[in-house]
């Protein structure tokens, strides 16, 4: 076919339609964003006058208040600490999880699948008191660690079924020529497993990276003011009749920057990991 005869997707009527419901998508992702990021540098008047303008100055007034106000560096160290304690346990358990089951096949394995997806049928709001009176039996109330082994409870499921279609996906071939080669199982997992599933590791890290970094019910419940997250943290900042939306902004962005630098990680090495795969297939 000669160069010329390709047309442009925006000489097509739908092309164009498409085109143009995207920017509109775009537009209702990026006009809210935008919002918050310029609202954190102004006060309640400069935001009522103008609230899409660019702010004046580029001060951090509302920034230190927000720190001030909410000791917001304590509750984005409780987060980290949480987060991280709670994604690295949930891997810990996924993962030889769902290399055994994509491993075991035949009914059992089938039937073990099927219970860890019932986990999805169960609502965060159905287990509130239960986990609560669990945390106090327990003497773990206003304590990190409950929440360090309660959240990955919470994400096993879907972490494990994710995980065994990825290394279903993986061919039996390799495990038996290492098998072959004296390889132990922990050594397929860890060499040839656990590297070909890479991208669906990182998949479910991110997931479950923004319901921990996100979570607010069971933070709010069981923490105390000493160990709050920052999703806690921030409402604080608000207080008596009149709001101050730009610092509330400030309290916003900076809660919600460390999961853009993860995302922004996690989601490069995942492109990595698919190159990767592509050039060996």
């Amino acid at each position: 076919m000669a160069r010329g005869s390709i047309r442009s997707p925006w000489r097509r009527p739908l092309g164009v339609l498409a085109y143009g419901l995207v920017l509109v998508y775009a537009a209702l992702l990026v006009i809210p964003v935008y919002f918050v990021v310029v609202s954190a540098f102004k006060d309640n008047q400069a935001i009522f006058g103008s609230p899409l303008a660019l702010p004046s100055s580029l001060g951090l007034t509302n920034f230190a208040r927000a720190q001030d106000g909410a000791n917001l560096s304590q509750a984005l160290f409780n987060s980290v600490t949480l987060t991280l304690s709670a994604e690295l346990l949930t891997l810990a358990l996924a993962i030889p999880a769902s290399y055994a089951l994509a491993r075991a096949g035949g009914r059992v394995a089938d039937a073990l699948d099927r219970l860890f997806s019932l986990g999805f049928l169960v609502p965060a709001f159905a287990v509130l008191v239960p986990t609560l009176l669990l945390a106090v039996a327990a003497g773990l109330f206003r304590n990190t660690l409950f929440l360090i082994l309660f959240y990955p409870a919470t994400a096993l499921p879907l972490s494990i079924v994710l995980l065994t279609q990825f290394m279903r996906s993986i061919p039996m071939e390799l495990a038996e020529s290492a098998t072959v080669d004296g390889a132990s199982e922990f050594g397929i997992l860890r060499r040839i497993w656990f590297p070909l599933s890479m991208p669906g590791v990182v998949a479910v890290v991110i997931l479950n990276f923004l319901n921990f970094w996100n979570e607010y019910v069971f933070a709010l419940v069981i923490l105390g003011p000493a160990s709050r997250t920052v999703q806690v943290a921030v409402p604080t900042l608000r207080s008596g009749l009149i709001v101050e939306y730009g610092l509330l902004s400030a309290g916003v962005l900076i809660s919600v920057i460390p999961v853009y630098v993860v995302y922004v990680f996690l989601q490069r090495q995942m492109q990595e990991a698919l190159t990767a795969g592509a050039l060996k297939g």
